[in-house]
């Protein structure tokens, strides 16, 4: 009880002072999501996202083994729904990334590294409340393994390589453009005739 009581305590203390950080902060400089966040914010918004993690989340361990197969998998399942916002190679350099508030933070650094395996994936399938991360989680124990994998992803990262990034940007989803040119490739080395329509798109 008096656990409970003080982590009650420390909670309310952290999201007052976020609270108070982030308001003045915007009193001076505004909405504007493009502002590098204060060392002071970052630091406040980090103890905050930990304390508001349930002690039963932080301790769970990963039930998918480490193999190259999971990790594989899980290569593919970020380049194709996480690599927009945190970049093949988990960097956050990206232009969605960059735009974010706070921006998408590099995995591959301590501040991620050094989260328990059950923190990180409580943060994948949660989301985190005040950023651009989504809940990606539901109600179906085949997509919390997808996670899962993504935790053996994530701890990966800073090892990863040249080879594997390069696989992955194959899988990164296409734009528009993207895809009108690689039908374009398609059509001219299978011998077929593109006529290019006012609009400037190929039709057949």
């Amino acid at each position: 009880m008096k656990r409970a009581l003080a982590l009650f305590l420390f909670s309310t203390v952290i999201a007052a002072t976020a609270l108070g950080v982030s308001l003045g902060v915007v009193l001076r400089q505004g909405l504007s999501a493009r502002r590098e966040p204060a060392p002071i914010e970052a630091l406040v918004a980090r103890r905050l996202r930990l304390a508001a993690v349930p002690a039963e989340a932080r301790r769970a361990s990963n039930p998918v083994a480490f193999s190259p197969e999971a990790l594989r998998a899980a290569r593919r399942h970020f380049a194709d729904h996480c690599a927009l916002c945190h970049g093949n190679d988990g960097s956050g350099d990206t232009e969605i990334g960059r735009g974010l508030y706070p921006p998408s933070p590099d995995l591959r650094r301590e501040p991620t590294q050094s989260l328990s395996d059950g923190e990180i994936f409580y943060a994948i399938h949660e989301g985190i409340a005040f950023t651009g991360m989504p809940a990606w989680g539901e109600r179906d124990p085949a997509r919390d393994l997808d996670s899962w994998r993504l935790v053996h992803f994530i701890r990966h990262l800073p090892r990863i390589t040249a080879d594997e990034i390069a696989e992955m940007e194959k899988l990164n989803p296409k734009g528009p453009a993207e895809r009108s040119e690689e039908e374009e490739a398609r059509s001219f080395l299978e011998g077929r005739d593109i006529a290019v329509g006012q609009a400037g798109h190929p039709h057949r």
